[in-house]
């Protein structure tokens, strides 16, 4: 007997409920986790008796409808239907109101087969996560009325649900045959690639440290598909931290995939998508909003038959139907079977994958590309911070009722310590009263006139959201400081809390990187599940490959970087002219950079030389990285942790060589030495997870910009007397043999 198809209450609402327009007006939705502690409120609020969280089900041919209910009171046959918001509910979008009403229905319908009920009262509670103030919208419905309109949903979505059972088989026969895309593996790429399809197969997170040059991508892409394949996972996430990471998984999917009848979607962020950036997503503004649920049936039906559903073919099917293409790539992330995006889809407060993924129950695998970026990324995802200068200015123009909130606001910053640098043992209670207030009076302002507040104050009023939802979290993970007497700020230090639930929701998350060690800083720091395993990929390349040099006569420290420049500026040109060819030079700042770049071209102005700017645009990028070619002669010189020390590849005589002037240590301030203060309270090892591990993960990922392949050579070039220390050699890759010079 097949398998039935599995559906949740919600997503066969989400497809055949919802008509008219796109309307984003109703916003911010609360997150996650203030929906779910707004659901228990209001469950602890009902009689003893009441059931909360019911695991209803029922079956329309092959199709399985399951969710669980809210509430029922059996003493007053009512079910509940419990929704979070922040608004005024006059504003809430038709279209919201009918998801929401069909979803009761459905659970209404359940309820009344699985219990045998003639009818049952349904509400839809609106909880106010502000005032905390519920608000309900109650109706009587028979069961024959409810199993109508359960019938009609599961008709409209059946001729789908047997289109993607169709797909699902030839998918799965397809990848169950598909073969590797080359003659043979690299070597360590087959290791790898076992390892990520056994996490799966032992639902099992992995964190992998295997070396640039061995097809990362395709190593960890091949085994999710097979595993797919098997059944084993739904959905298999690739998330990468810049533009390059995604597209060398397009390429390495284009490969793996002719004409292989598996979706892959690429997901970008709604600024880039956007065709009408100055319209606002409604049907009063933008003409895609306008009647968008009504054309989206066409528009999905056709995204459907494609197998790479890349950011220019989704705008060119949303173009034909007249659709948004962000939003028509958002609902297509509920059909691709492969979805390359952003870390931010699943790892953020709002992020789209992840709650996918708990909605449908899905098993999904989650492959995290340079996995060392998820920490600085994942702290800056939960950090916040208000700016003195922002609400001030955001309080020329704003209306009265805001105009108050925001004087309420000023006068914190009358009464705040006007140090240079201040940390607080908590977030003060005031403030965050006061900013609560700002976002409800802002909120209620949006909902009557969404046009109604200019940029600067809507940059105040996201920045507040996120503000007050850190306060409620605040704890060991994060410090909350004051720079100036002007900027509150709740720097996230820890990023396991947030990460963990996430990492765990996957059946499988597989992190990798060429620098991802030590283990305990990586799991200390992401909250990998305990059950996680590691393995660390043996380099394919040999010390022969590569001259690592030591120049450990020189300082790179930052008081005695001016009196380095001569040397460094000799060793670079003496390098230069005993092999010509091409180079890159890494420094740990602008302003270090431009220093020796100043220097060298004085004094050796036959020697081509270009430089990375500070906010340096994409074209210019693209640029800097174009002047390496394999007949081309200079030096670019680069911030280390920049754009071009790592993501880029530069394969035989396209470069040659790299001086990294630096370990790559972050800066020494009062507020990298409160997070030193803090990791060595919560794991003991303040400097080394603060400065060491993160500083010589750039100066490997650096020089792993020279060896691309087994057919390369080059050297490397360490400037600096530390990189000689015990401790220090101890974290630079086994292979390499580096030897001292003058």
């Amino acid at each position: 007997m097949a398998e039935p198809y599995l559906i949740s209450v919600r997503g066969l609402c989400e497809f055949a409920a919802k008509h008219g327009d796109l309307d984003t007006r109703f916003t911010p939705s609360p997150t996650g986790q203030e929906g779910m502690a707004g659901h228990a409120e209001v469950q602890a609020r009902r009689a003893p008796g009441c059931e909360c969280e019911v695991k209803l089900q029922a079956a329309f041919g092959p199709l399985l409808v399951r969710g669980r209910a809210d509430a029922y009171d059996p003493s007053r046959n009512l079910l509940e239907e419990i929704k979070t918001h922040r608004s005024e509910l006059s504003t809430l979008p038709e279209n919201q109101r009918a998801l929401h009403w069909a979803q009761a229905r459905v659970y209404g319908h359940m309820l009344c087969l699985e219990r045998g009920l003639k009818q049952i009262e349904l509400a839809i509670v609106y909880f106010d996560i502000g005032s905390r103030q519920e608000t309900a919208v109650t109706e009587t419905r028979s069961a024959e009325e409810l199993a109508d309109f359960f019938t009609s949903l599961c008709t409209r979505f059946l001729v789908w649900a047997e289109q993607e059972m169709a797909h699902q088989q030839a998918r799965n026969a397809a990848l169950n045959a598909l073969a590797f895309p080359f003659a043979q593996f690299r070597p360590g790429q087959r290791k790898f690639a076992e390892a990520v399809y056994a996490s799966c197969l032992k639902r099992q997170s992995l964190m992998a440290q295997a070396p640039t040059g061995i097809g990362k991508t395709l190593a960890c892409l091949f085994p999710s598909l097979k595993a797919m394949g098997k059944s084993l996972i739904d959905r298999s996430f690739y998330l990468a931290a810049k533009t390059s990471g995604r597209q060398l998984a397009l390429d390495a999917l284009h490969r793996a995939l002719p004409k292989q009848p598996v979706r892959v979607l690429e997901l970008v962020a709604r600024d880039k998508a956007c065709v009408h950036p100055d319209k606002t997503c409604h049907g009063e503004s933008c003409p895609l909003a306008k009647g968008f649920y009504d054309r989206l049936p066409a528009a999905r039906t056709e995204a459907a038959q494609q197998s790479m559903l890349d950011q220019d073919c989704i705008a060119t099917i949303a173009q034909r139907h007249s659709v948004c293409p962000y939003y028509l790539s958002s609902e297509m992330a509920r059909w691709a079977d492969v979805i390359i995006g952003d870390y931010n889809y699943y790892f953020d407060y709002g992020g789209m994958l992840y709650g996918l993924t708990l909605e449908n129950q899905w098993q999904v695998q989650v492959l995290v590309d340079e996995a060392h970026n998820l920490l600085p990324r994942a702290r800056a995802m939960y950090s916040a911070a208000l700016r003195k200068g922002a609400l001030a200015g955001a309080r020329k123009l704003a209306p009265a009722p805001i105009k108050k909130r925001l004087s309420a606001i000023n006068r914190f910053w009358r009464q705040a310590p006007q140090d240079d640098y201040v940390v607080l043992q908590e977030v003060p209670k005031d403030l965050i009263a006061d900013v609560q207030s700002l976002i409800s009076s802002v909120t209620e302002t949006l909902a009557q006139a969404p046009l109604a507040l200019d940029s600067a104050m809507l940059d105040v009023y996201f920045d507040a959201i996120q503000f007050a939802r850190l306060a409620e979290e605040f704890g060991p993970h994060a410090i909350c400081d004051i720079s100036d007497g002007e900027t509150i700020c709740i720097r996230n230090i820890v990023p396991a809390p947030y990460l963990k639930p996430r990492l765990s929701a996957a059946r499988s998350a597989v992190l990798f990187s060429a620098t991802l060690s030590p283990w305990h800083f990586v799991s200390d720091s992401l909250g990998m599940p305990e059950t996680a395993g590691c393995i660390d990929i043996p380099s394919p390349f040999n010390s022969g490959q590569l001259e690592v040099q030591l120049a450990a006569h020189i300082s790179t420290r930052y008081k005695e970087r001016q009196a380095s420049v001569p040397a460094i500026v000799a060793l670079m040109a003496n390098g230069y002219r005993a092999q010509p060819g091409n180079y890159l030079a890494f420094f740990s700042s602008f302003d270090y950079l431009e220093q020796v770049y100043l220097a060298f071209q004085n004094a050796h102005p036959d020697i081509p030389v270009f430089r990375q700017t500070r906010a340096m645009p994409e074209a210019e990028r693209a640029a800097f990285v174009g002047r390496f070619q394999p007949d081309a002669r200079g030096i670019g010189f680069a911030v280390l942790g920049g754009a071009f020390s790592e993501g880029i590849d530069l394969p035989g005589a396209r470069l040659i060589g790299a001086w990294i002037a630096s370990l790559g240590l972050p800066q020494f301030n009062p507020v990298n030495e409160q997070f030193r203060q803090r990791m060595d309270a919560l794991f003991g090892a303040g400097y080394d997870y603060t400065y060491l591990y993160p500083g010589l993960q750039k100066v490997v990922q650096a020089a792993g910009r020279v060896i691309r392949s087994e057919g390369d050579r080059g050297m490397v070039c360490l400037i600096d007397d530390r990189f000689a220390q015990p401790d220090v050699r101890a974290l630079l890759p086994q292979w390499w043999q580096p030897r001292l010079i003058e």
